[in-house]
């Protein structure tokens, strides 16, 4: 099997809640996503997504991932997709860094492989657990009431984790509002809920403690992403006893080593296109499982193909150590394919159908900006 053919898509995904708002004033009403089609020999199809979060959540935009895959793919023709991490090694050396450019193909050749050998890719992952995969929701920074309201809602649908966003500016009301969105938005909280506190980035260690004294006592989540650089959080880690999970400062193989030997976290949010698709994120998988760290399987924002990718790595993770995935189908407005895998009794669990499981909505993607071929 070789691949013969790559075809570069690009498409716009509106946020089904109107517009997401983060910390440090950041405001989104959609999501620039860019899908890769990969041809063999044979004929076989695999398709990989990459949506970053806007260009100013992490050094990612949707325009830099496409230029990215336009370095790297004249280095692919010819080669076996099955042969993941040496797709690497050449996407490594054609491009240094640009994760998200390199997940939507990294992504992809998992779906060749598990269409070339008639399996889904959790089975060459290493294996389902077999438990339905807990969901979290992702509630936008809003009014304390605003956002139990979205809570409660979640909930209704079958959600058993919260993703709570917090970083009010000073003159928005600083740590005393983001103590009341937490307090709100834990409100009615059921048996078995799981909440994180999700700054992104976007607090220093002093907001941050002031907010942990504002909040009401004994309340239970974790704190992801609380700050923007490695000094700061560290710091933070030697004055709180909040559980902290990192997620923007966890994106190369390097930074989870780094973050074991520092001890500076219990968790990581593991997003698959940050890591860079699913090879680096297996890598990631396995290190926190070694040292005993919790992980959230989500990417930073997408359609169907993100979903099937998150479903299948995060069914490989042990339950005691899984805390929740991300359905980032429930954020967007436009569906790019199709595959079985409902939310279910507060769970969901990825198709059986080789490789991602998904079937891609071409009508909807139209003709490629850019091909290219033997």
């Amino acid at each position: 099997m070789r691949i013969r053919k790559i075809d570069l898509f690009e498409l716009h995904l509106p946020y089904a809640g109107g517009t997401y708002e983060l910390s440090h004033g950041r405001v989104y009403t959609g999501f620039d996503s860019v899908m890769v089609r990969l041809t063999t020999d044979d004929g076989t199809e695999g398709w990989g997504e990459s949506t970053p979060f806007g260009p100013n959540y992490i050094a990612a935009h949707a325009r830099g991932a496409g230029a990215g895959i336009k370095e790297i793919t004249p280095h692919l023709i010819g080669r076996d997709p099955r042969d993941v991490d040496r797709i690497n090694d050449t996407m490594d050396e054609a491009l240094l860094g640009h994760n998200h450019a390199k997940s939507a193909i990294d992504v992809a050749c998992w779906d060749l492989f598990g269409k070339s050998v008639g399996l889904p890719i959790y089975k060459l992952l290493g294996g389902s657990t077999g438990k339905p995969l807990p969901t979290i929701s992702s509630i936008y920074a809003g009014t304390p009431e605003d956002m139990r309201a979205r809570v409660a809602e979640h909930r209704n649908r079958g959600y058993m984790g919260h993703s709570v966003k917090i970083g009010a500016l000073e003159r928005e009301g600083g740590p005393k509002l983001d103590a009341d969105r937490i307090a709100a938005s834990m409100a009615d909280r059921q048996p078995g809920e799981y909440f994180i506190v999700d700054a992104n980035g976007g607090l220093i260690p002093e907001t941050v403690l002031r907010m942990l004294r504002a909040l009401p006592d004994r309340l239970d989540f974790v704190l992801e992403a609380p700050c923007a650089s490695w000094r700061e959080t560290l710091s933070l880690r030697q004055r709180c006893d909040v559980p902290i999970i990192l997620d923007e400062l966890a994106q190369e193989d390097g930074d989870i080593a780094k973050l074991v030997a520092l001890d500076v976290a219990d968790g990581i949010g593991l997003k698959i296109s940050k890591a860079g698709g699913l090879t680096h994120a297996r890598r990631h998988r396995d290190i926190c499982l070694a040292a005993g760290l919790t992980i959230s399987v989500q990417d930073t924002v997408g359609s169907t193909l993100s979903a099937a990718s998150i479903f299948h790595m995060g069914v490989t993770v042990p339950e005691r150590l899984l805390r929740c995935v991300l359905d980032p189908r429930d954020m967007v407005t436009v569906q790019t394919g199709s595959f079985y895998a409902p939310i279910q009794e507060g769970g969901v669990l990825p198709p059986d159908a080789p490789g991602l499981g998904v079937t891609v909505n071409q009508d909807l993607l139209g003709e490629p900006v850019a091909s290219w071929e033997e």
